[in-house]
């Protein structure tokens, strides 16, 4: 019998509900689940993103959730590199990547050293990109609060 090593990263920044359900699927489709925790410095340097929580909470964060049977810290930007880091046999994604061009091209290469790519479906009503937003209103409406009390 072959063993399925599933991999799912993220930033699990602003850990919410859609990131459970991405590893709650992934555990019941691998018999070992590695999270990977995308690092402060791979955050900023591929989208331009500086993280509210530093990689080490996010990582003890994600290693509490009882689906996750390791975490892995990336510092690599190239998914392959990861691959060949921690050896994986399935990848598990949003899908909210299938069928764009980061998601082909994801497949693709993939592909080529034998891991599969699975989605599961992304949860749309929350994101982290709308709990930042959120807070950035929030953040900026205290500070016209304070200046006009000033």
């Amino acid at each position: 019998m072959t063993v399925r090593i599933g991999y799912a990263a993220g930033a699990f920044d602003l850990f919410h509900v859609g990131h459970l359900n991405i590893l709650r699927h992934a555990r019941d489709n691998c018999d070992l689940l590695i999270a990977g925790v995308v690092s402060d410095e791979m955050l900023h340097q591929v989208k331009g993103v500086d993280p509210f929580i530093p990689t080490s909470e996010r990582a003890d964060i994600v290693r509490g959730i009882r689906f996750v049977d390791h975490v892995h810290i990336e510092t690599v930007p190239n998914k392959l590199d990861v691959w060949r880091e921690v050896g994986f046999t399935h990848f598990f994604k949003g899908d909210d990547w299938r069928g764009t061009e980061k998601g082909d091209r994801l497949e693709r290469e993939f592909a080529k050293v034998g891991v599969e790519v699975v989605y599961f479906p992304y949860t749309v009503h929350t994101s982290s990109t709308q709990l930042r937003r959120a807070l950035e209103v929030a953040s900026s409406d205290r500070e016209l609060v304070r200046s006009e009390s000033a």
